[in-house]
């Protein structure tokens, strides 16, 4: 995924963590960047969802963009 925020103050990182938490319909607070925060590759960890579930979720949100 890309954001187009820019990388100053926390900005992508806020971007990044809006967008996952709309794609995946989870709380901001339940999606934390754990690594990368100053890179351009994040690791980011899920509260509350499986890896599959998040998977599956954002699959669909991918679908739904290119229609």
């Amino acid at each position: 995924m890309r954001v187009t925020a820019a990388p100053e103050r926390g900005r992508a990182n806020d971007a990044v963590v809006a967008l996952l938490a709309e794609a995946l319909s989870l709380p901001r607070e339940d999606i934390a960047v754990v690594a990368g925060a100053a890179a351009r590759d994040k690791v980011v960890e899920l509260v509350g969802i499986s890896a599959e579930e998040a998977d599956r979720r954002l699959t669909m949100a991918e679908e739904a963009v290119q229609t």
